[in-house]
């Protein structure tokens, strides 16, 4: 579990590249032993942001500041950070053993021993082993030591590099979408090692993905980004639940996103249908967005829902069937588990607790 102590902060970071302005006066923090990711499209800002972090790109304003001081200035190899790219960056001339041990190897005897006086060259030998060998257990390649890097799958090189990454004991993992390169099945495994590594270590991870499974997977914080903008900050049910704005609404997961009006408190028009929400605080008559998740649609018969439609198409997902139903206003999208055939008239249910209200300035603003 992560501290409520700040470790990182970046404020007013502002970035461009030539005419294209990347990231747009980004304001935020990281919590010590926290598992953040930067989720959002390409091209959103996550990337760089990241790089900002770890002193790969100078920001064109605005302060990184590590543990209460403005690291700047600081080159990447002096800041307490390690980093795993996509593309792993092994070095293949070098057996497993060698690429893990490469940044011990660049230690100072006093940097890797800083409680040992003058530490003997066997002293060092024997730490830098314990360590591999510690990393070795941790990502589970106990015994690859001898092998070529070469020789392993993209998975298990995938291993190595993280194992690298972590043996120099970094007080923050960044991870650039490392497990992008990897078939699903292998990615899904990964995805859960990954927590189980960063709940062990009790470090902090700062993971950048535009996959939002594996961000609702992992993640103790999502940071939803678009166009170099923060759109989202919170844990995931609480940004798949109660989206700020329809970008958000839209990239973490399927929704339904009606305009509607709020009549009043508890109280909004869509679709031609007055329904009953949870919602409060809003003006009367206000214009808004309504969101409604595929799978919060109960189908029912034609005499007991609150709308009635035909459904135009069915897919099946797998766990899921998802059908298309228009209801003369709209066509929503719907998931069931249990199938109705293209053409049948169904009826159609909403709870109030599963409709979420948007004001529209703040999805346009924030789009």
């Amino acid at each position: 579990m992560y501290e409520d102590t700040r470790l990182i902060e970046l404020k007013g970071i502002s970035k461009a590249f030539g005419e294209t302005q990347v990231l747009h006066n980004v304001d935020m923090y990281i919590r010590r032993r926290e598992f953040v990711t930067l989720l959002g499209p390409s091209g959103c800002g996550k990337t760089t942001m990241l790089r900002i972090i770890g002193g790969f790109e100078t920001p064109d304003a605005g302060q990184v500041i590590f543990d209460g001081k403005d690291i700047a200035s600081v080159p990447p190899y002096r800041r307490r950070v390690n980093t795993v790219f996509q593309k792993y960056a092994l070095f293949t001339h070098l057996n497993v053993y060698d690429n893990i041990a490469f940044g011990l190897n660049l230690k100072t005897p006093q940097e890797l021993l800083p409680n040992v006086p003058k530490p003997s060259r066997r002293q060092v030998k024997a730490e830098i082993d314990r360590r591999i060998q510690h990393m070795l257990r941790l990502v589970k390649m106990e015994g690859y030591e001898k092998r070529s890097v070469d020789s392993l799958s993209g998975g298990q090189q995938q291993r190595i590099a993280i194992a690298r990454a972590l043996v120099n004991e970094p007080e923050v993992l960044l991870l650039d979408e490392p497990l992008g390169a990897l078939d699903l099945k292998l990615r899904k495994e990964m995805q859960l090692e990954l927590k189980s590594m960063q709940q062990q270590l009790g470090i902090t991870f700062i993971y950048v993905t535009h996959d939002q499974e594996e961000a609702l997977t992992m993640s103790d914080t999502i940071v939803v980004m678009n166009g170099g903008r923060i759109q989202q900050i919170g844990d995931g049910k609480k940004i798949y639940d109660e989206p700020k704005n329809a970008f958000v609404a839209n990239f973490i997961g399927d929704s339904n996103i009606l305009p509607a009006t709020m009549l009043r408190d508890f109280e909004v028009s869509a679709a031609g249908h007055l329904f009953e929400c949870v919602d409060e605080g809003f003006e009367e008559n206000l214009p808004v967005d309504m969101v409604v998740r595929p799978e919060d649609i109960m189908l029912v018969g034609t005499d007991v829902g609150m709308l009635e439609g035909e459904v135009k198409s069915v897919l099946f997902k797998g766990v899921h069937y998802e059908m298309k139903v228009d209801t003369g206003d709209f066509t929503w999208k719907v998931h069931s588990t249990t199938m109705y055939p293209t053409g049948s008239r169904v009826g159609l249910s909403i709870v109030p607790s599963n409709i979420h209200i948007m004001r529209k300035m703040e999805a346009e603003k924030n789009s």
